[in-house]
């Protein structure tokens, strides 16, 4: 539906046109449409031609691009004189210009349109030298930008990759062992089975050894974590075991026995069912069966992790989760801890003062875990990165209507005149080649323009805090 446009009066209240000369106000006026839309209908298409260029005029709309085949929603706005549509109409293009996002009316909303073409055309007959300025501006910003961002962007990919395949090695590379190790301890069951099999040994007594195995076996998953000590002192116990009742080597299966959680008195049940006779077979047999229990437990636990490191890298990537989702800031900081462990040496204490009552908020988490990465990242290059020492503190807290996160570091602090630029695009105090600049501008934009929310940060030498607030209900303009 179109109608008459504007009167001049309110054409100057809106802030894109309130210096334009009468004559220029006159052509907005004569050119320009009113269009209305109703609620969760889309106004135009990304990729479709960039025909009009739209100012806001009453309700509330959203933006959304497409990613890697899915719809991310980039901009949410009610504020009157948002626009919208063929942005870049004063750029000379040899192909049509394009919609480079989607735009929805989240409720019913009123346009005032302008013919991008002919607005084009007149704009550089109004400010000629401006245009030119402009032109220049928006394809130099794009084409540093792409650059920039793709070499960040492989970057930022190579590292995390690197780190979370170090984590996936260890534990892959202990379940093989173990495997491999398993592979022996079994054949070497089944070789003391057939050996014990042909002493005639009773089909009774067979039975009462096998229930024996049983209740051992059963015990290696709770077997104590035992002191050095301990574990020497219980090995000494179940050696002398052995001597007194002449099994050779009786110290090569010690170990497995004291692992297993079993002391000497667990060796006079054994004895008591098999008898003196079959007693050096069965603790060899034992010993396997225990052995291959431990080796499964290994393997569990490797592949437990293995499991755990790729659900922290799918709920740090978001790859198969709505982009705006109501999450825990929780489970962000902690993916985000799992997929840069690999930067976090062993000089690095880790701290978390985490308030799990705090509410869930509604947030782009993919978009937050970028945050939480570029601010982390910060904070273990003050402590000396991999090869640092110090202390990395992330504390949670909510204060009335706002989440709060804080990521401290203990590292040399940021002086004032550095801080007054933290957050500004390309500034950044890490050596040639080391840094973009972009990573806390990055940040920022994600918390203040998509959350509607602040991030701060106060610093002296030995205690640097990032303090990021995040709103716990839905904003109108993200």
């Amino acid at each position: 539906m179109k109608e008459p446009a504007l009167p001049r009066e309110e054409l100057c209240g809106l802030f894109l046109f309130e210096h334009l000369s009468d004559e220029q106000l006159d052509w907005i006026d004569e050119h320009a449409v009113l269009e209305h839309y109703a609620g969760d209908t889309a106004v135009i298409r990304e990729g479709e031609p960039a025909t009009c260029f739209y100012i806001l005029l009453t309700g509330a709309l959203r933006m959304t691009r497409l990613v890697s085949g899915a719809e991310v929603e980039v901009k949410r706005s009610d504020q009157r004189g948002s626009y919208c549509g063929a942005t870049q109409f004063f750029v000379h293009q040899e192909n049509e210009h394009a919609y480079s996002a989607t735009v929805y009316a989240v409720s019913d909303l009123t346009f005032l349109t302008l013919p991008a073409a002919e607005f084009a055309i007149e704009f550089r007959k109004w400010f000629p030298m401006a245009a030119h300025l402009l032109e220049g501006m928006y394809l130099g910003w794009r084409n540093t930008d792409t650059v920039v961002s793709s070499r960040r962007r492989l970057l930022a990919l190579g590292e995390l990759s690197a780190g979370l395949t170090h984590e996936l090695n260890n534990p892959a590379a202990a379940a093989v062992r173990a495997t491999a190790s398993l592979r022996e301890r079994v054949a070497g069951m089944r070789h003391k089975l057939a050996m014990l099999a042909k002493k005639d040994i009773d089909p009774d007594l067979l039975e009462q050894l096998l229930d024996v195995q049983e209740q051992l076996v059963k015990q290696v998953g709770d077997a104590p974590k035992l002191t050095a000590m301990q574990q020497a002192d219980r090995e000494d116990e179940i050696g002398d075991w052995f001597d007194d009742h002449d099994i050779d080597q009786g110290w090569d299966l010690a170990a497995t026995f004291v692992a297993a959680g079993l002391r000497a008195e667990n060796l006079d049940g054994v004895l008591e069912s098999v008898g003196e006779g079959l007693i050096d077979g069965a603790v060899r047999w034992l010993a396997y069966a225990l052995e291959a229990e431990i080796l499964m437990g290994e393997i569990e636990d490797s592949t437990t992790r293995i499991s755990a490191l790729v659900g922290a890298a799918k709920q740090y990537s978001q790859m198969d989760r709505a982009p705006h989702q109501w999450i825990d800031v929780h489970e962000g900081l902690d993916s985000t801890l799992v997929m840069m462990s690999g930067k976090i040496g062993p000089g690095i204490e880790v701290v978390k003062h985490y308030d799990r009552s705090i509410d869930r908020i509604p947030a782009y988490a993919a978009e937050l875990n970028q945050v939480w990465t570029n601010v982390i990242d910060n904070a273990l290059g003050a402590m000396g990165g991999a090869e640092g020492t110090g202390k990395l503190t992330l504390r949670t807290w909510q204060e009335g209507k706002q989440v709060r996160v804080e990521i401290g570091d203990t590292g040399p602090g940021i002086p004032e005149e550095v801080r007054q630029r933290i957050f500004e695009p390309f500034f950044t105090t890490k050596g040639v080649g080391e840094g973009t600049g972009l990573g806390l501008d990055i940040s920022w934009r994600i918390v203040v323009e998509r959350h509607s929310g602040d991030i701060k940060v106060t610093s002296e030498p030995g205690d640097t805090r990032f303090e990021i607030c995040l709103p716990i209900e839905e904003q109108a303009s993200l």
